[in-house]
């Protein structure tokens, strides 16, 4: 059987080199931002006991319990954006 013709092969062509572009850094958080977050989350924990102990008004009994959980979360946000 004949060989079939081979097909020249082109030489890959050489890209320039471009060094990466440095991210900046994000800045780091303000000095009253850890006392933030964690003030949220214990403000939360502290509407959720207050609610069980019958101290909040009675007419949104559910409803505190879920400003409580609602503050713990932007706690738990706001520590995700903590540098």
């Amino acid at each position: 059987m004949p060989k079939s013709k081979s097909r020249k092969k082109k030489k890959p062509t050489s890209r320039p080199y471009v060094p990466r572009k440095e991210k900046p850094r994000p800045k780091p958080a303000p000095r009253w931002y850890p006392y933030f977050m964690i003030g949220l989350m214990l403000l939360g924990v502290l509407v959720i006991v207050l609610n069980y102990m019958g101290l909040m008004p009675q007419g949104l009994r559910a409803a505190w319990l879920w400003v409580g959980l609602a503050l713990i979360a932007a706690g738990f946000m706001a520590a995700t954006r903590y540098r």
